[in-house]
C-alpha cells in the first residue's frame, strides 16, 4: 500500500490551513476515495469510510447554516468523532465556530481552497489515483511516438537506447531511459515516467551519459506518458519463426493490464527507428478498428471463394 503525506497535498493544491497545523506532519493519506458528507451530517454514519478526505461545499454549508448553533455543534461533534484525515472547505466558504471547536477537540485539521467543489474534487481524486497507484519498475525505454507511448524492452546491448536516440532525432519525445517507473492509475491505464535522478538522461555505449533536453530542447522530452504498446527487441534467431502477418495479437501483462506487444528481431541493416514509428502508427490504426492483416486475409478468402464458385 502506498501513501501520500497530507503536507504534500496542501502544497500541491495551495490549501489554507484553518486548524490543526501542528498535526499535519503526522497525517498520511492512503485512500484515493474522497467523500462529501451528506447523510453523515444528518446523523447516518453506517458504512462511513474514515480513511477518506472529507470535502464540504456550498450545499453542505447551506444546510449547516440553517441549523441552530446547539444543533450544529451536536451534528458536527458526532461526525468528527468518527475520525478522518482532514476536512476541506471549498469556495473559501465560511468556517463555523462550532466546526473549529469540534475539529480542535478531535485534532482533525480543517483546510480551505478557493476552487469550486466539483473542480477541486475531480483534481484531488486524479492526483491521489496517480500518487497511490500500484507500481513497478522495468528495465527499458519509454518514448512517445506519434502520440503513442512505446515501451521498448530487451536484453542489455540490443539497441534500446540507440533506437530511442534516433527517434528523438526524428522529432519524437523521450520519457525514460534505462529504468521506467510504471503506475496503474486505472483498470485500463498505465502511466510511465523516469526516476527523478535520471530523468531526461540517456546512456549511449562509447559516448556515455547524454542530457537529451539540453541537446535537443524541451520539445524532445516528456515527463509522463501512457503505455500503449510494448516492443520487445531481441537478437535475430535463425531457428525462430517470427510473425510475418500480424494476425495473432500478443499481449504483455503489466500490473494486471494486458498491453499489446510486438517482438522485433534485431540484425544488421534493420532501421529500428522506422520500424518503431510504423508499429506506433499501426497500433493506433488497430485501436481505431482497422487491421491491415485482417483486411488482406479477407480479400484472399474472397478471391479463393470466388474462384471456387466460378469452377
Amino acid at each position: 500500500m502506498f501513501s501520500v503525506p497530507l503536507e504534500q497535498i496542501i502544497k500541491e493544491f495551495s490549501l489554507e490551513c484553518i486548524t490543526g497545523d501542528k498535526k499535519i506532519d503526522d497525517i498520511i493519506i492512503t485512500s484515493a476515495d474522497v467523500n462529501r458528507p451528506g447523510l453523515q451530517l444528518v446523523g447516518y454514519l453506517e458504512y462511513f469510510g474514515t480513511d477518506r478526505i472529507q470535502i464540504i461545499g456550498k450545499v453542505e454549508t447551506t444546510y449547516l447554516k440553517g441549523l441552530k448553533s446547539e444543533e450544529r455543534y451536536l451534528r458536527l461533534d458526532k461526525f468528527f468523532q468518527c475520525g478522518f484525515p482532514c476536512m476541506v472547505i471549498a469556495r473559501e466558504l465560511e468556517v463555523f465556530p462550532e466546526m473549529v471547536e469540534v475539529a480542535t477537540k478531535y485534532s482533525i485539521p480543517i483546510l480551505r481552497t478557493r476552487d469550486i467543489t466539483s473542480r477541486f474534487l475531480s483534481a484531488l481524486i486524479g492526483y491521489l489515483n496517480v500518487e497511490l497507484a500500484p507500481r513497478t519498475t522495468m528495465h527499458g525505454v519509454l518514448i512517445e511516438v506519434y502520440g503513442e507511448g512505446i515501451l521498448i524492452l530487451g536484453d542489455s546491448g540490443v539497441g534500446k537506447s540507440e533506437t530511442a536516440l534516433e527517434l528523438v532525432k526524428r522529432g519524437h519525445r523521450l520519457v525514460a531511459d534505462d529504468l521506467v517507473e510504471i503506475r496503474r492509475v486505472s483498470d485500463r491505464t498505465l502511466y510511465g515516467t523516469a526516476p527523478d535522478i535520471i530523468r531526461h538522461f540517456i546512456e549511449i555505449r562509447g559516448i556515455g551519459i547524454l542530457d537529451v533536453k539540453n541537446l535537443y530542447g524541451v520539445r524532445s522530452v516528456k515527463v509522463t506518458e501512457n503505455i500503449n504498446l510494448v516492443i520487445q527487441l531481441e537478437f535475430w534467431n535463425e531457428k525462430k519463426n517470427y510473425d510475418r502477418l500480424g494476425l495473432v495479437d500478443e499481449y504483455r501483462d503489466i500490473l494486471g493490464i494486458d498491453v499489446p506487444c510486438l517482438t522485433i528481431p534485431v540484425r544488421q541493416g534493420r532501421n529500428l527507428a522506422v520500424i518503431v514509428e510504423v508499429a506506433a502508427m499501426n497500433n493506433r490504426q488497430k485501436s481505431m478498428g482497422y487491421n491491415a492483416a485482417k483486411v488482406i486475409k479477407e480479400k484472399m478468402e474472397k478471391r479463393i471463394n470466388d474462384a471456387a464458385y466460378e469452377e
